[in-house]
């Protein structure tokens, strides 16, 4: 009936209101799932609407804005928290083999490890992290250095993670002997120790516009992406490369490849779906040289002085501001270069010529304090009255502390003259060098055209091997799908079968309690139809129940004169509240004469109506 109903829509009105659903969650509910594959999402939600008994989407929207339980019920539907304990053993195995041992080798003893679970569900992922830093460094000293950031959107999957408590078949993943370590058994089920659960913290973070957690040694974001479109996949993997710290560890679902994404994470094991982040241009070794100085707690006498002396004397030029723009420190090159003195320290930087000559800073000062990161500004030109023009490259870079607060900015005038003389003479050489080359060029202009075809065939696999990857990544997010339909279909199937059972006994209890009645006990519907037979009436009658159940009743060969029969069970189809006896001449079933007594009522169904006529009979002399 459903499908029926959806094939009038055509498919972009049918978009169209998808969209408006689309936009309906995201503002009256907080969760913008617009970053989505249209295709599986769209798929997630027709199915929850075939299951509620919906056939548009218009239909559906109208249900959303009316009941809360449905809009859960959708929630769940399309967030398939498909999870368990060690998921692909052999990527956990290589987290345990490889990347849990080298990340404590690049550490100093007492260094903290910071580990996010993102996209952590119902929390087995995030507990199998725990137990596998906790084999490696002990119990004591996991508990005083790890911290397990474990994010949802799904509070109701939070909430289930926080309590730590897990079925005997969610566990059946987890090695014998982890389980018997990490586990307690709690009234049939298994609890996570709490000494250790301290360490891993839930929270709610939806990955495409919430703050990511910075500095991360290892994050786990596995089957993710695969749900996102291209332009949130790019959004996503930004931040979660701002989110690790240096060197560390990336985890992906695999189905996932990250093939077009090799400035900002390079492969650590393909197999797998390991990666390390790159760095990114501008982090260079002065920022972090900056940062720690900053950071450093001046604890030696005299270590301030030194680098007081030590900022005054670099030949470079450079000047350091606070995070408002007043002039902190000027040293004595920035002095002589730019005309400063020691009277411009606390003053604005915009208030001094510096700040717009020979560029103007001021722009690239706040897009630093912004993105917390370096910028250069290079082919600088200052022209000084009476002297020969000077080149710079300016740095601008932002000090920042622990938490990644900005502290100041650092702004240094890197002299390149010489260099660009040089430049220049190398130029020179170059033209002269065209000027030779001339000859080639009709060569080049055919080489240039053969890599133009190869680019082109290049260009064509990359494309190719993105559609097969988004291909392999809508078939993982099916099967993602199957196998949470597997669950539901398991869950009716313990559901069906207890309620077998429970009919079983029914079934066998009325069998028993018929018997049990000497009487002989039939039931008739309206059709005179015998319904029920026991063996009261099989003694009496000796007729079988086998033979007289299906049968009419008046034909039955038996020695009961239905005739006279006849008129009670009229009476009770009448009114179903009216009973009536009689005592009738009969033949039983050994051919001897024998007055029974009949006694009639309304046999009624589950809505009290009358749906036959029972019958009590008894021998009576």
């Amino acid at each position: 009936m459903n499908g029926s109903h959806l094939n009038v829509q055509s498919d972009g009105e049918a978009t169209e209101a998808f969209e408006a659903l689309l936009r309906y969650i995201r503002d009256a509910r907080g969760f913008d799932f617009t970053g989505y594959k249209r295709t599986s999402l769209m798929r997630r939600a027709r199915h929850r609407m075939d299951q509620s008994g919906h056939a548009t989407f218009e239909e559906y929207l109208d249900t959303l804005q009316a009941s809360a339980d449905e809009f859960a019920a959708l929630f769940n539907t399309i967030l398939i928290n498909v999870t368990s304990f060690f998921r692909d053993p052999s990527a956990w195995e290589y987290v345990r083999d490889e990347v849990v041992p080298t990340l404590l080798a690049e550490r100093n003893t007492g260094d903290p490890i910071r580990v996010w679970s993102a996209g952590c569900a119902s929390g087995q992922e995030a507990y199998t992290l725990a137990m596998i830093l906790a084999e490696a460094m002990g119990a004591d000293e996991f508990r005083r250095r790890v911290k397990i950031y474990a994010t949802d959107v799904d509070e109701e999957a939070l909430a289930e993670a926080r309590m730590a408590s897990y079925d005997a078949k969610a566990v059946t993943a987890v090695p014998a002997d982890l389980l018997d370590r990490y586990f307690e058994p709690v009234n049939g089920r298994y609890v996570f120790r709490k000494d250790l659960r301290r360490a891993v913290i839930f929270g709610r973070n939806d990955l495409v516009k919430d703050a990511p957690i910075s500095r991360v040694d290892l994050l786990v974001c596995r089957n993710t992406l695969m749900y996102l479109n291209a332009d949130t996949q790019r959004n996503v993997l930004s931040r979660l490369h701002f989110a690790l710290a240096p060197r560390g560890v990336l985890l992906l679902g695999h189905a996932e490849m990250l093939l077009s994404h090799a400035d900002r994470f390079t492969p650590l094991n393909l197999k797998y779906r390991f990666f390390r982040k790159a760095p990114t241009p501008g982090e260079n070794i002065e920022r972090h040289a900056a940062a720690a100085l900053l950071e450093r707690h001046d604890d030696a006498t005299g270590l301030a002085s030194i680098r007081d002396l030590a900022f005054r004397a670099s030949p470079v030029a450079q000047i350091v501001v606070t995070g408002d723009d007043t002039v902190a420190m000027i040293n004595q090159q920035a002095e002589t270069t730019f005309g400063l003195s020691a009277r411009d320290i606390g003053r604005l930087l915009r208030d001094l010529d510096v700040s717009f000559r020979p560029v103007e800073l001021r722009a690239h000062l706040e897009k630093a304090k912004v993105e917390r990161r370096s910028a250069r500004i290079q082919d600088v030109q200052w022209q000084r009255a009476g002297m020969e023009p000077v080149w710079f490259e300016i740095h601008v870079n932002p000090l920042v502390d622990a938490e990644n607060g900005l502290l100041g900015i650092s702004i240094v005038f890197f002299d390149v003259t010489a260099t660009r003389a040089l430049v220049d003479k190398v130029v020179h050489t170059n033209r002269q060098l065209e000027t030779a080359y001339e000859e080639l060029q009709s060569t080049n202009e055919e080489l240039e055209t053969t890599n133009a075809e190869l680019q082109s065939t290049v260009e064509e696999l990359e494309t190719t091997n993105e559609e097969l990857q988004s291909t392999n990544e809508e078939l993982e997010t099916m099967n993602e799908e199957l196998q949470s339909t597997n669950d539901e279909l398991h869950t009716i199937n313990d559901t069906l079968r207890e309620r077998s059972i429970e009919l079983d006994e029914s079934t066998a209890f009325l069998e028993s309690l018929e018997s049990s009645i000497r009487l002989g006990l039939a039931v008739v519907d309206r059709r005179m139809q015998v319904a029920v037979w026991n063996r009261g009436c099989e003694e009496l009658w000796g007729l079988r129940s086998d033979e007289a159940v299906g049968k009419l009743l008046p034909a039955l060969d038996i020695g009961l004169p239905v005739d006279a029969v006849q008129p009670l069970i009229d009476r009770v189809f009448v009114d179903s509240d009216a009973t009536g006896e009689a005592t009738v001449d009969a033949v039983n079933r050994r051919g001897r004469a024998t007055k029974v007594r009949v006694l009639c009522s309304a046999f009624r169904g589950r809505d009290e109506a009358g749906d036959g006529a029972l019958l009590l009979m008894e021998v009576t002399g």
